[in-house]
């Protein structure tokens, strides 16, 4: 589902995606953020051909939680020619997530 890559920098991540990306902003300790992951998985199979899923685990990556005021655990945040375009915080089911992305993407 969501490949790991290497970037320098997350504008870099974004500016190479030729496609919007939606970020699952988690943590490793975060049991709602876990239940995520099987939805996430739906979801790309959904939008693969339209969007590109990352994960940044706040505990690695601080300064990005701190730059998009993440403050809940998960945090979706669509990014669109390298601009936040949509939130959704909490646990989301695949099948209302797919209708809100599919009405931005």
């Amino acid at each position: 589902m969501a490949v790991k890559k290497k970037f320098a920098t997350f504008s870099e991540l974004l500016s190479a995606s030729e496609k919007p990306v939606l970020v699952d902003f988690y943590a490793t300790w975060c049991g709602p953020c876990q239940m995520m992951v099987p939805i996430l998985e739906e979801v790309n199979s959904s939008l693969r051909e339209n969007l590109q899923i990352v994960k940044i685990d706040t505990d690695k990556y601080p300064q990005l939680a701190s730059q998009y005021r993440i403050e809940a655990l998960p945090t979706l945040v669509l990014f669109k020619d390298g601009q936040p375009v949509h939130r959704v915080e909490g646990v989301v089911q695949a099948q209302q997530l797919v209708k809100e992305l599919k009405a931005l993407i």
